[in-house]
């Protein structure tokens, strides 16, 4: 399966490229579209009405200040939808971040930090794992390499203040 990483605008594209290359390093097909929930939301209903039927099995989000994508697309879809609040000039993305988490009940849009694309591709690859052995091996390894680099450091300090 598939992930599509859809932005509001192309201005969010230094934020998405971080979870585009998480999905990338992990071997998760993943498709990057433009469509805004505002400019062109004929589009983006179409895109996640037939995202199911077009191979993909979670959509993510990414848009600033009224940050209305992540709610349109889950609003057309049973996919899970992760959505990406991103930083805007005005409110430094709170507005982002309230309009993306404060989802109507029954419509939920799964919400991660302001920037988080990092976080948004990682969730998503930890969806697919559900059903993916392959892909719940690689996210363990990856892991255990996190964990191995924070005990190293802390070693290393402790080694050199002890």
């Amino acid at each position: 399966m598939k992930v599509g990483v859809v932005m509001g605008s192309v201005s969010d594209l230094p934020v998405v490229e971080k979870g585009i290359k998480v999905l990338q390093d992990f071997g998760v097909p993943v498709e990057v579209r433009v469509l805004s929930a505002h400019r062109c939301p004929e589009e983006a209903r179409d895109f996640a009405a037939s995202a199911r039927e077009n191979g993909f099995g979670v959509l993510i989000a990414a848009a600033g200040m009224a940050a209305h994508l992540a709610g349109a697309l889950a609003a057309n879809t049973t996919l899970p939808v992760i959505g990406i609040p991103c930083k805007s000039t005005n409110f430094d993305g709170m507005d982002a971040l309230l309009s993306t988490v404060m989802m109507p009940s029954g419509i939920p849009v799964a919400t991660v930090a302001v920037d988080g694309a990092k976080n948004a591709a990682l969730l998503a690859i930890e969806i697919l794992a559900v059903t993916d052995a392959g892909l719940a091996e690689k996210l363990a390894a990856a892991r255990k390499k996190e964990t191995d680099a924070v005990l190293a450091k802390d070693a290393e300090l402790r080694a050199k203040y002890h």
